[in-house]
């Protein structure tokens, strides 16, 4: 914890930097991801502030839209698209996922109920040919599609993609080699960027 806080202080020494980020933010990416530590959009990205749209979530899932009961996830989303005008949204998973593991794997998570509740109502088992694969890949870029398409029936997303003014992209991230690849339509494939 302590080289966090040590960063912390010195982080505020550098006003000139953020000063311009006082009169508001116009990010032309949301950024939806896993809530996993390994995992830094930024970082990934190079973004600096005021570049990123951030939304994580266990697993990057993308609950079913209209649910009944409002999520800050639908709202983060709307906001998004809605009153900032992001004009592309990546859904971005990882390798050795918990979560998508989890799911996979069919793990007993009677001891952690809310993230048990979460997983159930929001994925669906995605599929995957060896269960016992540590990264998870082919679940996690099945996953990835399958939140892209969940994205597509938010009434926001869907008018703006058929006006043409956003654009979704499904990324994969290898935690333990950096790379980063990313969904290809014409391949049905995921290929470095």
């Amino acid at each position: 914890m302590q080289p966090l806080i040590d960063n912390a202080r010195t982080f505020g020494q550098r006003p000139e930097e953020f000063a311009r980020l006082a009169a508001g933010q116009s990010p032309e990416v949301l950024f939806i991801t896993c809530a996993d530590s390994r995992v830094v959009p930024a970082l990934i990205t190079g973004a600096r502030p005021g570049q990123l749209f951030e939304l994580r979530t266990a697993g990057n899932i993308v609950p079913p839209y209209g649910s009944g009961t409002p999520t800050g996830e639908a709202a983060t989303i709307e906001y998004a698209v809605e009153v900032l005008g992001v004009r592309h949204i990546v859904v971005c998973g990882h390798s050795h996922c918990g979560a998508v593991g989890a799911v996979v794997r069919g793990d007993d998570l009677d001891t952690v109920p809310a993230v048990r509740d979460w997983l159930a109502h929001a994925a669906e088992k995605p599929a995957c040919t060896d269960p016992a694969d540590p990264t998870v890949a082919e679940a996690v870029q099945h996953h990835v599609l399958t939140q892209l398409l969940r994205l597509r029936s938010y009434p926001c997303v869907d008018r703006r993609l058929a006006s043409g003014e956003l654009s979704l992209h499904g990324w994969y991230y290898e935690v333990h080699t950096g790379a980063v690849r990313e969904h290809r339509a014409d391949t049905d494939t995921f290929e470095a960027l």
